[in-house]
């Protein structure tokens, strides 16, 4: 019997796209919007996304947290602890615009900070870590607060709506940055709820996913011994704290993470030349724990770079593209061909490949 489109559930459901101007070209966050709704049908509207690079330059040395509250009591309790630990340089609510299907919406508010530096002296903790502590602290111990927003010149916009909703909700076409994330959801085993949208952040560490970790259990209870908290109600959120563990602060590289968290199956890695495969068994062994299994394919943002990873498997399709100075990340090749018709080299990553586009030396020294 025919179906009609749309009546069954896709299961390979959620969208993800991302692009970058490795010249560090601010781009208008309409594009994103524009990509990321040509791919409407692979979401539900219980949740929709965007992470920005680059679009708070007059504040680019300040932390841009941006928050959601329950109410103006959990507003009031967390900025007396920002102002206990940080120096708000400004704060204002987050503009948005009526969309008749976004309802319920928080409170959202925005506040770029600096931490004290006695506070940071006391705590004997790095700048970053010390940040990071706060954020945990607020999400956790402050009732009906939420930090989901906390890097140095960038920021994420997130809703429970379809993505392309959430971007006019936001007003994102106001907004210009070098680089763009967007995340359109499929909930299958989780709610769909503001805090639960794609993307998750820490620091400048963003992540979309689409597909489902079934060893979400075993990476939680790992990241957790490391003072990280899991609170969110999806398995999303671990992907973040496992890139922020092992990047910032176990210093591996991109595309050794890739090697821990999709690395190779045991016979792939005894058919490496010697060097390779001890390298292979140290991070297989050190980091076991980290190994994600299931179907994904994700984009990671973070301060000058984007990168691509599908699970070792495939599960999860993800299409990569160029042209000039940009590159571009998508579910679909549509969703890339809608901004940009001419792309070329189109391709389709291996499984557990890392493909990696950063910011050129004149970007950096425009963007960073």
């Amino acid at each position: 019997m025919l179906q009609k489109e749309g009546a069954v559930r896709i299961p390979s459901g959620c969208a993800i796209t991302g692009f970058i101007s490795r010249d560090g070209r601010r781009i208008t966050g309409a594009d994103a919007i524009k990509s990321i709704a040509v791919m409407h049908d692979r979401s539900n509207g219980l949740g929709g996304g965007f992470a920005g690079y680059g679009i708070y330059p007059e504040y680019k040395e300040l932390y841009a947290f941006h928050l959601f509250f329950n109410n103006n009591s959990a507003r009031e309790e967390t900025e007396r602890f920002l102002n206990e630990h940080f120096d708000i340089v400004n704060l204002s609510r987050i503009p948005t615009r009526q969309v008749k299907s976004i309802t319920n919406e928080p409170l959202i508010w925005r506040y770029f900070v600096n931490p004290l530096p006695t506070r940071l002296a006391a705590s004997q903790l790095d700048e970053t870590e010390f940040v990071t502590k706060c954020v945990i602290n607020i999400n956790t111990t402050i009732n009906g607060a939420y930090v989901f927003s906390s890097g140095k010149n960038m920021g994420v916009f997130k809703a429970v709506g379809f993505p392309e909703d959430v971007g006019k909700f936001y007003r994102l076409d106001d907004y210009a940055g070098y680089s763009w994330t967007a995340h359109g959801r499929y909930p299958t085993n989780t709610p769909g709820w503001w805090g639960g949208a794609h993307p998750f952040a820490l620091l400048d560490y963003t992540i979309v996913h689409n597909g489902e970790i079934s060893s979400y259990d075993a990476n939680r209870r790992y990241i957790e011994m490391f003072g990280y908290k899991c609170t969110l109600l999806t398995d999303t959120e671990v992907i973040t704290y496992i890139f922020d563990f092992l990047h910032r602060r176990r210093n591996l590289s991109l595309t050794e993470i890739a090697d821990v968290i999709a690395s190779p199956f045991w016979t792939t890695i005894d058919a490496k030349p010697t060097a390779e495969r001890e390298r292979l068994y140290y991070l297989r062994n050190t980091f076991a724990s980290l190994l994600i299994t299931g179907p994904f394919s994700i984009i990671l943002g973070y301060s000058g770079g984007l990168m691509a990873l599908n699970d070792r498997l495939k599960l999860r399709s993800m299409v990569t593209a160029e042209k000039d100075d940009m590159f571009f990340i998508a579910s679909e090749e549509c969703a890339i061909r809608e901004i940009c018709p001419d792309a070329t080299g189109i391709r389709a990553p291996r499984g557990g490949e890392a493909v990696i586009a950063e910011l050129n030396e004149e970007g950096r020294r425009k963007c960073l």
